[in-house]
């Protein structure tokens, strides 16, 4: 169990520390909640996530496996067939992701507003000198 001052005093040590680490990029929570139903080749993973380049899911995807969340797997066939699944420890922080999800679910309504209000009047959000 935790004390209130080890959570305060969130440094390296922290485990949220070493789970941002982890997901750290804007794509990489998707790439995990996706992965969560079974092993995807790059196109469906791709397909999956609107808004990400080429470039940057391919580097999303060596960061996770490089940090041993993600397994891929080539089958050294032609033509060439390449899948990526999660492995134990990133299925364990997929399914820790679950919670975030459903946060933002319930509070769509909300947060959406939230972020046109600040496309409308962004100058309010601008930190003073």
């Amino acid at each position: 169990m935790t004390t209130p001052s080890q959570t305060e005093n969130c440094g390296t040590g922290c485990g949220l520390n070493a789970t941002l680490r982890i997901i750290s990029g804007k794509w990489k929570p998707l790439v995990l909640f996706f992965l969560r139903s079974g092993p995807k080749r790059y196109g469906e993973l791709k397909r999956s996530i609107n808004g990400v380049s080429h470039k940057v899911l391919i580097q999303q995807l060596k960061d996770l496996e490089a940090d041993r969340v993600l397994a891929r797997t080539d089958y050294q066939e032609v033509p060439p067939r390449v899948d990526y699944a999660l492995t134990p420890l990133g299925r364990s922080l997929a399914e820790a992701i679950i919670p975030l999800c459903t946060w933002g679910t319930e509070n769509m309504m909300e947060v959406t507003n939230i972020f046109a209000s600040r496309d409308r009047y962004p100058e309010q959000y601008e930190e003073k000198a």
